[in-house]
């Protein structure tokens, strides 16, 4: 799926080797725009960067102070500057905060949280002096509820999606745009990782969406302005709900949902 026409001359996409991240990096080098593809595993960027003449490989673990300040200072650039930063790079952990490893819960926090907004920060002087940038985070429809099972991660999406629609309307009228890609199940490697895979399959055919679709409905939302994009109408309904009924009957219809089977 090509993205023509496009506004950016230049993007940096990271979590770049699967899922969303991919398939982002696949559509942007469809269309030809020089990206700058960030992830840790160097054998992934290299097969993508064999496909496409245009992307740029850049080994980075953002768990890490070094592989942060590496890809701060590649944003931080006035040569061949990015115009579209997408911070895709995140991951969660399934199981109740009690049982679940205390460092992995860090873990998450600071990549879906710190590392975000650190790469944010760095890119976001050099876009407003060019009167000129897009800023596209991946943060989740979990955003919108609490998460019972996943907590933590459900918790850091609230804060990208909230930090991301905030700072939409800070940039009002500098010629730098927020938006917070909010997608719903979406078939990639992200439920391995993150230890939920043994209930996917309690998940309707229907729920899901593909990953390709995902992403070219964020980029076209970024190419477009807008602060918020939930895919899918089945969950742009989820998002609105949520957003208008009382707190304690979302817990009360999250805690019913989450009972025994």
């Amino acid at each position: 799926m090509k993205i023509s026409p496009h506004p950016w001359a230049r993007a940096l996409v990271t979590g770049a080797s699967a899922g969303i991240g991919k398939a982002m990096v696949e559509q942007l080098g469809d269309a030809g725009i020089p990206t700058i593809i960030v992830a840790r595993r160097a054998d992934r960027l290299s097969d993508l960067a064999a496909k496409y003449p245009c992307l740029e490989p850049l080994v980075a673990d953002l768990l890490t102070v070094e592989g942060l300040q590496v890809v701060a200072q590649r944003l931080r650039l006035a040569v061949q500057p990015i115009d579209l930063l997408v911070n895709n790079a995140g991951f969660g952990a399934s199981g109740n905060v009690a049982d679940v490893d205390p460092r992995v819960l860090q873990d998450v926090i600071t990549l879906n949280i710190s590392a975000l907004t650190s790469l944010t920060t760095a890119a976001l002087p050099g876009m407003l002096a060019r009167k000129r940038g897009w800023i596209l985070q991946v943060s989740s429809v979990a955003s919108f509820q609490p998460g019972p099972g996943a907590a933590v991660y459900s918790a850091t999406k609230a804060y990208v999606t909230s930090f991301s629609e905030a700072l939409s309307l800070e940039l009002t009228g500098t010629g730098v745009t927020v938006t917070a890609l909010c997608p719903g199940f979406t078939r990639s490697e992200f439920h391995s990782v993150s230890g939920s895979a043994d209930n996917i399959g309690r998940i309707p055919k229907s729920a899901w969406m593909s990953a390709a679709d995902v992403a070219g409905a964020g980029l076209r939302a970024t190419a477009a302005g807008k602060a918020v994009e939930v895919p899918g109408i089945a969950y742009k309904t989820l998002a609105s709900i949520s957003n208008v009924l009382p707190r304690a009957l979302v817990r009360r219809i999250i805690d019913i949902a989450n009972g025994p089977d």
